[in-house]
């Protein structure tokens, strides 16, 4: 269990995820009862449920919150969720709604968080899937061909890191460098840690939790996801 109580505040960003949403919000429902945390869904404009499910869950949790992201992308769903939330939480939780995560997954980051002092904990991503593109895609982005060997698409045993997969975050140093770029709808996990370290805060790779990841389940989605990749990585190099 965590060494004391730290308010959190759990984000989701979410965008047509009726498959995974209402699974997950029922996982973080009790490690949000533990943390004094908040769940926001930060939603971009679902149209396939995922609206629906969510105002169930609410009826039967107040931690819930639904949120509308008006601009859609993941950087600008965080950045809403902590400007209208975020006061009286000392963590920050992102959580990706198309993934997996271990029951103590909240916990385990907060407990790293406290005992190492670091102000950003994030996680190794392992990838799964169960159709035959989903497991071609799980295959190649788990071998070092595939991800150049990027700590973060590999277990850890727990280190200091550049960056990462993005977990926690204390909200001080979240809010002090900016947040998130909002002109970046791919890779502003890497140009806010790249902000986070200039200004002097510390970055844990978790050595006792991690994600699942599940790919995209098409070559079409996966063509155009990595194409957003590409133009983030650029979009920062330039930057």
């Amino acid at each position: 269990m965590t060494q004391a109580l730290a308010p959190s505040l759990i984000v989701i960003p979410c965008l047509n995820e009726a498959t995974h949403i209402g699974a997950l919000l029922d996982q973080l429902c009790p490690a949000a009862e533990r943390l004094g945390a908040r769940i926001v869904v930060a939603d971009g404009g679902s149209t396939d449920g995922t609206l629906a499910i969510v105002g169930e869950r609410q009826k039967n949790d107040p931690r819930i919150v639904l949120l509308h992201n008006e601009k859609r992308i993941q950087s600008a769903a965080i950045n809403l969720a902590v400007a209208r939330f975020g006061e009286g939480a000392h963590y920050l939780i992102r959580i990706d709604a198309h993934g997996g995560y271990p029951e103590d997954y909240c916990d385990r980051l907060v407990e790293e968080a406290q005992a190492t002092g670091a102000d950003s904990v994030v996680v190794s991503m392992l990838t799964s899937g169960s159709g035959t593109v989903q497991k071609a895609a799980a295959a190649a982005q788990n071998s070092k061909l595939g991800t150049g060997g990027s700590k973060h698409r590999h277990l850890s045993a727990g280190e200091w890191v550049d960056h990462g997969h993005h977990a926690l975050m204390r909200i001080s140093a979240f809010q002090a460098v900016g947040g998130y770029d909002e002109t970046f709808s791919h890779n502003e996990d890497a140009e806010l840690d790249y902000r986070l370290r200039q200004a002097g805060y510390r970055i844990w790779m978790s050595g006792r939790t991690q994600m699942v990841y599940y790919p995209r389940t098409s070559l079409r989605g996966l063509y155009f996801q990595y194409l957003g990749y590409g133009r983030g990585r650029a979009k920062n190099v330039l930057k």
